[in-house]
């Protein structure tokens, strides 16, 4: 009786041959980008803002103020701390030169942070703070508290005054638009007006028509028309 066979152990541990092949060379990964993009003016003045506040934080208070207990206090006293770096002459009330916007001569009234360059810092702050402020912190965000809102606001009036420098925004003018009466009775008034004055310009062209045939010429008053304000008004 022929003993039987014992198979022959596989090379590589007992593993197939296909397993022994080696594996595909793998493409080179792609070369990373050397330079990376350059940030935006606006995102580097924002960082540095940031920085500004948190070593006013840490050197201002003793002991250091933690950001969570950060409130619109603490960022009003950081905004009157930034007065003393102001290039901005806002004048005193017995100055001779109070409420003029281009005074004829120097003075020795103190400088300060112009109100623009706060309202533009706020907007800044507030928005790194959504960004860099821990999610454990809690609270609304100090940079949008009431307090600051209204020492913005005191600050604008006050060097309005002082400076004689008016902040209104100018309103746009309109082109020659109709105000049309409210919604309700106004809205059909107005519906039925259009329609008459339809009838009365298509009776009118066709007299005008007959009118010229014969030598002679017929004027129509027109029912009203838009002046300057764009309120409607009628010839009389």
């Amino acid at each position: 009786m022929e003993p039987a066979a014992v198979d022959s152990p596989v090379p590589g541990g007992g593993r197939d041959n296909e397993d022994d092949a080696p594996d595909p060379p793998q493409p080179p990964p792609p070369p990373q980008q050397q330079q990376q993009q350059k940030p935006s003016r606006y995102e580097s003045q924002k960082r540095r803002d940031w920085n500004t506040f948190l070593q006013f934080l840490s050197n201002h208070y003793k002991p250091a103020l933690p950001l969570a207990l950060c409130g619109g206090p603490h960022v009003v006293e950081f905004l009157k701390y930034l007065d003393q770096f102001g290039k901005t002459k806002v004048h005193v009330a017995g100055c001779s030169h109070f409420g003029l916007p281009r005074p004829p001569g120097p003075c020795g009234c103190p400088t300060r942070q112009a109100w623009g360059s706060l309202d533009a810092l706020i907007g800044r702050l507030r928005a790194a703070y959504d960004e860099n402020a821990s999610p454990t912190a809690g609270g609304p965000n100090p940079f949008g508290a009431r307090a600051v809102k209204a020492h913005l606001r005191e600050v604008r009036e006050s060097q309005a005054k002082a400076r004689g420098v008016a902040y209104d925004k100018k309103k746009r003018k309109r082109r020659h638009q109709l105000l049309l009466p409210p919604s309700g009775e106004g809205s059909s008034s107005a519906a039925i007006s259009a329609a008459t004055a339809v009838t009365v310009a298509v009776a009118g062209s066709s007299t005008t028509a007959a009118a010229t045939d014969q030598g002679g010429s017929l004027g129509i008053r027109d029912p009203g028309h838009a002046d300057e304000t764009g309120n409607l008004t009628s010839d009389s």
